[in-house]
């Protein structure tokens, strides 16, 4: 007779797993430990320059949630196993297309903008056909198309006006529906009450006299945040994340079980060209006019984001969250600098070092995963 209290055989296919290794292979984890680091050393050296005060604050995640538009669209697509190094220029090219649109070919903004969306998105499309129909890297069709894009820019913005910038938008998007999606801010009301019970800073002197310091959080930081949720979302709790997993991990073994690769690379690359175009919506609004050389090393940047995220550069590996981590410590140096009266230039030596220090942990924890040595 069966015993069935006793305790069923254990199976020797089945590796056990300590939960040190459950938290290495965690792709986030980088970022995790990064953005703590970060925000320890700027609070021991900047901490009492106003850094996190609630401008402060404010300076460095309005900064944050520019890196983070474009770091989730090229997440995405580094985890779907391919590159876009257009999205900088994109930014450039996006924006001068709403420009033109609408203070030289006199269109509402809301039709610019939906016209520019589609445009935009339509060539991201044509990245993923090409890449796929004429087995090229992603890295040399998004090259080209990095210069093709950033050359059409200059030129339509000369041949228009005889000069780099389009200025004139911010009238034509005073009052404008769909231009308030992108370079409005909300929450307004309920900072003018802070300020009003005197919580936060307001202003003592001037016209301003009376209002708050910081009064609304920027259409930019809530697109920055509904990105992030989504695509955490989309790649953790759906069928379709799965597939993105499955085509940046081997192609050939996701198409013999039945997954779309073809239309999930080409939708990621949509994806990514989407993103940057709502980071060029945020930034013409903002400053009211496009400029060609715009989005400059964006494309970089965002790499940069998702990697210390926790992103293998061979796909199939990587989290949404970790990205925005990333994002978020990149925004943070940047102004953390500012705030520490450091030279503006490290910066840039601070991308470079933590590009090499997240590639050789990814590698490692590459090799914990796969169990190379």
């Amino acid at each position: 007779m069966t015993d069935v209290s006793a305790p069923a055989p254990r199976d020797e296919r089945v590796k056990d797993v300590s939960a040190l290794h459950r938290m290495l292979v965690r792709p986030e984890l980088g970022g995790i430990c990064g953005t703590i680091l970060v925000f320890a050393l700027f609070f021991s050296i900047a901490g009492d320059s106003g850094m996190f005060s609630l401008q402060g604050v404010m300076n460095w995640t309005t900064v944050s949630a520019q890196f983070m538009i474009i770091a989730v669209g090229a997440c995405l697509l580094m985890i779907a196993g391919e590159f876009d190094l257009s999205v900088g220029s994109m930014i450039g090219f996006a924006g001068m297309l709403m420009a033109v649109f609408s203070v030289q070919l006199g269109l509402p903004m809301w039709a610019s903008l939906v016209f520019t969306f589609a445009i935009c998105t339509a060539i991201g499309g044509l990245n993923g056909w090409l890449v796929i129909k004429t087995g090229l890297p992603s890295f040399i069709v998004t090259l080209a198309s990095l210069y093709i894009l950033r050359g059409a820019t200059i030129w339509g913005a000369i041949y228009f006006t005889r000069q780099t910038i389009i200025s004139g938008v911010g009238e034509k998007a005073q009052g404008d529906w769909l231009a308030w999606l992108f370079g409005g801010k909300i929450l307004t009301g309920a900072f003018r009450w802070m300020g009003e019970q005197g919580w936060i800073e307001v202003f003592t002197r001037g016209n301003r006299a009376g209002q708050p310091v910081v009064d609304g959080i920027p259409m930019l930081v809530v697109w920055a945040l509904g990105l992030a949720v989504f695509g955490h979302w989309l790649l953790t709790r759906t069928k379709f994340g799965n597939w993105i997993y499955a085509s940046g991990g081997d192609r050939q073994a996701a198409r013999y079980v039945g997954v779309p690769v073809t239309r999930v690379k080409i939708l990621m690359f949509m994806f990514a060209a989407f993103c940057a175009t709502v980071f060029a919506a945020c930034q013409v609004m903002e400053f009211g006019s496009a400029a060609a050389d715009r989005g400059l090393l964006k494309e970089f940047e965002a790499i940069i984001c998702v990697v210390i995220g926790g992103a293998l550069l061979t796909g199939g590996y990587g989290s949404v969250i970790g990205a925005a981590l990333g994002a978020v410590i990149f925004g943070v140096v940047q102004q953390g600098l500012f705030f520490a009266n450091a030279e503006s230039s490290l910066f840039r030596v601070f991308l470079g070092v933590i590009l090499l220090v997240a590639v050789i942990m990814n590698t490692y924890i590459r090799r914990i995963i796969t169990g190379e040595r």
